[in-house]
């Protein structure tokens, strides 16, 4: 730090002068400069205050992004129904909070099902203050989406606009808006880390086609949007990989291709009619029967009669006089997509639409076989 000298009354002064930026100091000399300064601010005025330079092009551009989308966000909190365990009262007690976003013009809101799951109510607070109650209309486990409804009666919230996520690629900017650990409204940025990631839940769920980012996501941020540098949806936040809970840097997203096949049937008539073939499967048994086998596929176990697979002609497997289970068809892949588990399975026929013809592998009798089966909608 220098110091400046002047005359005042024939008496010596020294006063230290503002730092420059980057300067640094010890920390007795940056304690006696600021003594300096405010007896040199008396003496000699204030320092004078450098005007802020113009925002760079991309400042810019991730400020609007999100001062045009913070409104489409929303702040979701919940509470659950408790026994007192002296009293019996039933008391409603805070559960958890969570993000989501506005969908459309008729106060319909996504966030994620696990940010709901369980709750008795249910609230959601606007980016200007206003709170409503949250109306669960319809939730898919299966893909960790759940819709909302809020009645707004003035001034609705814009819906986000929604974008596509079969065309991402690893290297894109994006964009994460939500409120981890209550703080509300917080956006953080990274990029597309990797692409098609499937993530297993500990209900046995698989969730494929999974968007992976750097952007900082915790507890809180479930449910809320990932946008591209347009501003448009590409994902829903929805789980973190981190040994302690908080952001590793590892994040995933629902893919907005997959929220726009699910939303709308959710929106309709509550829940998501899934495509299937008319099995009988179960993971637990199938783990074992694949390991007894030495094969990486899954078993059939029956067959529904008039079912898309009774049709296609696969066979279950049966029990003969002694007890001994006779395997029928092993599923090993779905238009060439291998399956080695029963959640990948259902996640594969997850892609298509009820009314789809896809080519089923089957190992029957030791060769695989093709078989081409028209999907029918599921119970």
């Amino acid at each position: 730090m220098k110091a400046m000298t002047m005359e005042t009354t024939g008496t010596q002064v020294t006063a230290p002068m503002c730092p420059r930026s980057g300067q640094a100091a010890s920390p007795k000399r940056f304690l006696a400069g600021l003594l300096g300064i405010a007896a040199a601010s008396v003496l000699f005025g204030p320092c004078a205050v450098i005007a802020r330079g113009n925002l760079d092009a991309d400042e810019r551009a991730t400020i609007e992004l999100f001062e045009r989308s913070r409104d489409s966000v929303v702040y979701v909190t919940t509470k659950a129904q408790v026994m007192d365990f002296w009293t019996r009262n039933v008391l409603s007690v805070p559960r958890g909070t969570g993000s989501g976003f506005i969908w459309d013009g008729d106060g319909h809101v996504v966030t994620n099902y696990h940010v709901i799951e369980k709750a008795s109510e249910v609230t959601v607070k606007l980016a200007d203050g206003r709170s409503y109650k949250g109306t669960l209309i319809g939730a898919s486990p299966a893909h960790d989406i759940a819709v909302l409804k809020i009645e707004v009666d003035f001034k609705k919230p814009p819906a986000v606009p929604v974008g596509t996520s079969h065309d991402l690629r690893v290297g894109q900017r994006v964009f994460a808006i939500g409120n981890p650990f209550g703080l509300d409204w917080t956006l953080t940025t990274g990029i597309v880390s990797a692409l098609d990631r499937s993530l297993s839940e500990e209900k046995g769920n698989t969730i494929d086609h999974l968007i992976q980012t750097d952007a900082a996501i915790n507890p809180g941020n479930s449910g809320g949007p990932l946008l591209d540098s347009a501003g448009e949806l590409i994902g829903i936040n929805t789980a973190i990989y981190s040994p302690s809970g908080a952001n590793a840097g590892i994040g995933f997203a629902v893919p907005v291709d997959t929220i726009k096949r699910v939303v709308p049937q959710l929106i309709k008539s509550g829940k998501v009619v899934r495509p299937t073939l008319g099995v009988e499967i179960n993971e637990g048994l199938n783990q074992r029967l694949a390991q007894l086998r030495g094969i990486d596929g899954v078993v059939i176990l029956h067959v529904t009669q008039g079912s898309a697979a009774d049709s296609a002609g696969l066979k279950g497997a049966t029990v003969s006089r002694d007890g001994t289970i006779v395997a029928g068809d092993t599923i090993v892949a779905v238009d060439g997509k291998p399956v080695g588990t029963v959640g990948r399975l259902l996640a594969r026929l997850d892609d298509y639409q009820v009314g789809d013809t896809v080519n089923v592998t089957v190992l029957r009798d030791g060769k695989k076989v093709d078989v081409r089966i028209t999907l029918k909608a599921g119970v």
